[in-house]
């Protein structure tokens, strides 16, 4: 059963609960922990409990601020009753920025070390894979997205090669130190972006393009106009002088537009 998990807020309990679920069905946020040498790290597994049925699963980056309670109502939104999402934590256990200036440095320190950044990422989809067997997760769908610095993570992951069913990025960054080799990208990947972002310039959607054609990748962009940097996050505001606000239309189509290609990849 596809519920309209792209929707957000009453609306979308009101959808819900016209469907003939099981009285005790229920979403589920169980933590999970892991480590990468002695770091530790710990994100959140999201999925509703309606059923046994195994269901797709995505690794969800969140946006520089990292695992809290905004990014795992995000999964929320997106896995409904079809996907077994992981929020992942790139940043370790004991760092969850507040604030954005608390955040940036901690972004930062990862976008300059693209190598750490694409293991931690990796990582990640590991740890969702053996989720198998403790939700209802078929370990042989999986797929990725992200927001902002998350949707810079995942490309990251596609430009290593990642054998991903596919791959999103929500107005992620498009620049990268380490392009993708050629013939290397096995993902296919979807851009969703904000046409007025001010921090995605013309020329890193020209380079990403001939990137991804030297990859052999099978990739979309899709431009949304009057859009700018935030525009999927309702949380992010709606400041006019700021480049980071949230767009009601634009979120509303992007939420399609990612649930009509994770269902194409998924074959649902």
């Amino acid at each position: 059963m596809r519920t309209s998990h792209v929707l957000g807020g009453a609306l979308a309990a009101a959808l819900l609960s016209l469907h003939a679920a099981p009285a005790d069905a229920k979403p589920r946020a169980e933590p999970v922990e892991w480590s990468i040498g002695s770091e530790q790290f710990s994100g959140f597994l999201v999925y509703d409990d309606e059923g046994d049925a195994r269901r797709p699963g995505l690794v969800m980056v969140p946006n520089w601020k990292g695992v809290n309670e905004s990014a795992i109502a995000k999964a929320r939104q997106v896995a409904g009753d079809d996907y077994v999402v992981l929020v992942a934590d790139v940043y370790g256990k004991d760092v969850r920025p507040k604030t954005d200036a608390e955040a940036a440095p901690v972004a930062t320190a990862l976008r300059n070390d693209r190598p750490l950044l694409r293991a931690r990422t990796a990582k990640a989809v590991d740890v969702l894979k053996a989720q198998a067997g403790k939700a209802p997760l078929d370990p042989a769908r999986i797929g990725a997205f992200g927001f902002c610095f998350g949707g810079t993570a995942v490309l990251e992951l596609v430009r290593g090669g990642a054998p991903l069913a596919g791959a999103v990025s929500l107005h992620g960054g498009l620049g990268t130190p380490m392009p993708a080799p050629a013939g290397a990208v096995k993902a296919p990947v979807l851009v969703l972006n904000g046409a007025a972002d001010k921090a995605v310039p013309n020329e890193d959607i020209v380079a990403f393009g001939r990137e991804m054609d030297a990859g052999g990748a099978d990739w979309q962009f899709v431009n949304f106009g009057g859009a700018v940097h935030c525009f999927a996050e309702a949380d992010a505001g709606n400041d006019p002088g700021s480049n980071c606000r949230y767009d009601a239309r634009a979120a509303k189509r992007a939420y399609r537009i990612l649930d009509g290609f994770f269902e194409e990849r998924f074959g649902e």
